[in-house]
C-alpha cells in the first residue's frame, strides 16, 4: 500500500483557501445586511415636492430623513416629518411639520392655533392662515393620529383638508433630518427668532 504524501501536503493550503471564501463570503453577507438596514431602517433620501414648506424648504430640495429616530421615541410637536398615505389621492412622500400629538384637541380660528383650548406659538415664521379648513371646528385626535401643517400655510394641503387629513402613525416614514445643498439640520431653519 502506497501513501500519497503529495495528497496530505495539500490539505492544510486547501483548508486555507476554504477558511478564506467563508470569511469573504461572511463579510460580503455583512455588507448587504448592513447597507440594508441603513437604507430600510435608518436613513434615506428624497427631494422636496411642491411648495407646502416654503421657507423652510424649498421645492426640489434634496434631504435626508432619519428614520431610525422614531424606531427608539415618538415624533414631538413640531417636528418636521415624511410621510406616504396608501390609497389616498397622492401615494409620493409628503413633508409637513406636526402641530397635533395624539389624543389632543385641535382648534384654529383668528390666526391662532388652540391644542387643548391653550394657544400654542410657533417655532417657525409663518404667515397669518386665510383657511382653517377642517380646524374651524375642533378635531380630536386618536391615539395614533397626528395633526400636520405646511410651513408655507396659504399654500398648503395638510390635515386642514379631507384630501390629508389626520396623519397616522404607521404612515410616517421618518424624521426629515438634514437639508443637503445648501447644508443644514432641518430643525434649526427658519426659526422664530427669541425675544429674549
Amino acid at each position: 500500500m502506497e501513501f500519497d504524501f503529495e495528497r496530505e501536503s495539500n490539505k492544510p493550503a486547501v483548508m486555507k483557501i476554504l477558511i478564506e471564501i467563508f470569511i469573504w463570503a461572511a463579510q460580503i453577507g455583512a455588507v448587504i445586511f448592513i447597507a440594508y438596514f441603513i437604507v430600510y431602517y435608518c436613513v434615506e433620501k428624497t427631494n422636496v415636492i411642491g411648495h407646502s414648506m416654503e421657507n423652510t424648504l424649498d421645492a426640489d430640495d434634496t434631504i435626508i430623513i432619519n428614520k431610525f429616530t422614531y424606531l427608539v421615541s415618538d415624533p414631538e410637536r413640531f417636528d418636521v416629518i415624511v410621510f406616504k398615505q396608501s390609497g389616498k389621492e397622492h401615494s409620493y412622500y409628503n413633508i409637513k411639520r406636526i402641530i397635533g400629538l395624539p389624543g389632543e384637541t385641535i382648534l384654529i380660528k383668528d390666526d391662532k392655533i388652540y391644542i387643548n383650548g391653550n394657544i400654542i406659538t410657533d417655532i417657525v415664521n409663518v404667515e397669518p392662515m386665510i383657511n382653517y379648513g377642517l380646524a374651524e371646528e375642533e378635531i380630536t385626535l386618536e391615539e395614533n393620529e397626528y395633526f400636520v401643517l405646511g410651513d408655507n400655510r396659504n399654500n398648503s394641503e395638510d390635515s386642514r383638508f379631507a384630501s390629508i387629513g389626520n396623519i397616522t402613525r404607521d404612515e410616517i416614514i421618518g424624521k426629515a433630518a438634514l437639508r443637503l445643498s445648501p447644508f443644514n439640520f432641518i430643525s434649526k431653519l427658519n426659526l422664530v427668532e427669541s425675544q429674549d
